[in-house]
């Protein structure tokens, strides 16, 4: 926000706008930007934590992902003035007063489908509370009237339109789809003054905007040794960043959670792939960054090279898919088996006259032998169907489950009756060349600004495997636990998942590199035995990248598998056990 006259809120470093440092001027301090949101949905009182907890320069959210554009979709399908995250506006209702009496720049991609339509509310909220703030946002994301049927089709675009927004001075910017990393790239460039050729900053920049774009996954949310500290309520993150693209990761005092160079690595690996992490202003190389403790709670970061981003833009395309409906059945005790074969066989009979496109059955074997309790006597057999008409997955499924209630297994009762069949997305990548694309910055004084598509781009390929280290030495094993020696982190990026798996010393890094291959990895993971396994080296983390393509179908909204998101892939592969040498145990 812009500070009154005379005044400066905690820890600002000045106006964003402008050149940034130019030659013979006194280089600035690291600028501050914080987190307050990895997902719509994440904690609302987090923008006032984060304003209240410290000083910072620029507080930024993160609002979108491929689910979520199709929610907004779906949403603006009922009313064309939706389309953006509600949410981030009632925060801003409790905290734009707040942000504005301290200096603080808000950057979020919170508009969603409707970055123009979010401006504008949130410039009439400020009029409503009396606060004189300049609201910009970035256009040319949407893509839909190049993809026919979709219900989002949005190009990822890089930080620079942001940057153009801060240097005329906004105070509040508001994207549409932008890289997560953009809303700490744009901020960087606009403060730092870089140009767009000035690839190892932007690269640092990337590495702490996609270390921060989750919120409390880098401060020791969903972290893998989370007994290691007090995550009940960890604190959002913030980054320190400097002029030269290096940063460090840390967050507010008496804020809860934990920053270590673990903490960090986990993040660093979450949905990321090879050496080459691509962007619309630069390519990151990954298997350059560096890690080091610098203190409580602070990872400095440093080392990070970039090259010229790639001539296209990735797109994400949402469209419906059908409809799908499922119904979970609950066998208790014994003949689990036996009980499961009959009720498929009675439901498909009772389906035969018009089956669904897609039908899956799945047995989760919960139960246990002598249980003490009739919950853990029990089994769950889960049929999902799927098909574009909903009659096919909706009354029929449901009127065929209601009916075997008193003419099937012993025990019959299902979770929940099955409903009338609900809409599922599905996501599609696609790519166009970047100067097919016409970014730009709409000002708080209606002047547009064209963002140039980059002048040098590069077309990415696959960086040569770097050397193992050295074995380690033999001796002798116990089955253990993977987990025991390592940690893992997974997430989906469309019908694909990645499996970021990290040593912890050098003597785990020397035995992992050389024990989990990629045919090991489809041993541990069943589901993927069929499948493509890329592993990806970074030496320099002590960590292995895995990327399973296919794994999750046609991605998060179709719900085609049990995890659809791949959140916990990493944690049944760390339960899978091998033959650990006793020396790392």
């Amino acid at each position: 926000m812009t500070a009154p006259t005379g005044r400066r809120g905690p820890g600002t470093t000045g106006p964003l706008d402008g050149a940034g440092d130019l030659p013979g001027a006194e280089p600035r301090r690291p600028l501050r930007i914080g987190n307050a949101s990895g997902f719509y949905g994440d904690r609302f009182d987090a923008m006032r934590e984060m304003l209240t907890g410290g000083p910072l320069d620029v507080l930024t959210g993160d609002y979108l992902a491929e689910l979520t554009m199709l929610i907004l979709g779906r949403d603006r399908l009922k009313d064309p003035d939706a389309g953006y995250a509600r949410t981030f506006l009632r925060q801003l209702e409790e905290c734009l007063g707040l942000a504005h009496e301290r200096g603080v720049k808000i950057v979020s991609n919170a508009g969603g489908l409707n970055p123009a339509g979010l401006a504008a509310a949130v410039r009439a909220l400020a009029e409503r509370l009396g606060i004189p703030v300049r609201v910009a946002h970035v256009e040319g994301d949407d893509l839909r009237d190049r993809y026919p049927g979709s219900l989002a089709a949005h190009a990822y675009l890089g930080g620079f339109g942001i940057a153009e927004c801060l240097r005329a001075g906004a105070d509040v910017v508001i994207t549409g789809r932008v890289t997560d990393a953009a809303l700490v790239t744009g901020p960087a460039a606009a403060h730092f003054g870089w140009a767009p050729t000035e690839y190892d900053r932007l690269a640092g920049a990337v590495v702490a905007g996609h270390l921060l774009e989750c919120g409390a996954q880098v401060t020791g949310g969903n972290y893998a040794f989370f007994g290691e500290g007090d995550i009940r309520r960890p604190g959002f993150p913030l980054a320190e960043l400097s002029a030269d693209g290096s940063s460090v990761i840390t967050k507010h005092d008496a804020t809860g959670g934990l920053v270590d160079t673990g903490t960090v690595t986990a993040q660093l690996l979450y949905e990321t792939g090879g050496a080459r992490y691509a962007g619309p202003d630069v390519t990151a190389r990954l298997d350059t960054v560096r890690l080091r403790q610098d203190g409580p709670d602070r990872v400095r970061i440093g080392g990070v090279r970039g090259e010229a981003p790639p001539p296209t833009l990735k797109v994400g395309r949402n469209r419906l898919g059908g409809f799908r409906n499922e119904v979970v059945f609950v066998l208790t005790g014994l003949d689990i088996e036996a009980k499961a074969a009959l009720v498929r066989e009675q439901m498909t009979q009772a389906l035969a006259k018009s089956p669904p496109a897609d039908v899956r059955w799945d047995l989760v074997r919960t139960d246990r032998p002598d249980a003490a309790t009739e919950e853990t006597a029990s089994a769950l057999l889960r049929l999902v169907v799927r098909d574009p008409d909903q009659q096919a997955v909706g009354r029929a499924l449901s009127g065929a489950a209601v009916e075997l209630a008193l003419a099937s297994y012993p025990g019959f009762h299902v979770l929940a009756p099955p409903g009338k069949g609900a809409p599922y997305g599905v996501f599609e990548a696609d790519h166009v060349p970047q100067d097919t694309v016409g970014q730009a910055a709409v000002l708080h004084d209606g002047r547009r600004i064209a963002v140039p598509a980059p002048h040098d781009t590069a077309v990415l390929t696959d960086v040569p495997e770097p050397p193992l280290p050295e074995p380690l030495p033999a001796g002798p094993v116990r089955r253990a636990p993977l987990g025991l020696v390592a940690g893992a982190r997974s997430g989906d990026k469309g019908g694909n998942a990645n499996v970021g798996v990290w040593a912890r010393t050098d003597d785990a890094w020397r035995w992992l590199a050389h024990e989990l291959t990629a045919d090991r990895f489809r041993e541990l993971i069943p589901e993927a035995r069929d499948l493509p396994v890329t592993r990806h080296t970074l030496p320099g983390l002590r960590a292995l990248n895995f990327v399973v393509e296919g794994i999750l179908g046609e991605g998060v909204a179709a719900q085609a598998r049990f995890d659809p998101q791949a959140k916990a892939l990493g944690e049944w592969l760390r339960a899978r056990h091998l033959d650990i040498p006793e020396v790392l145990l």
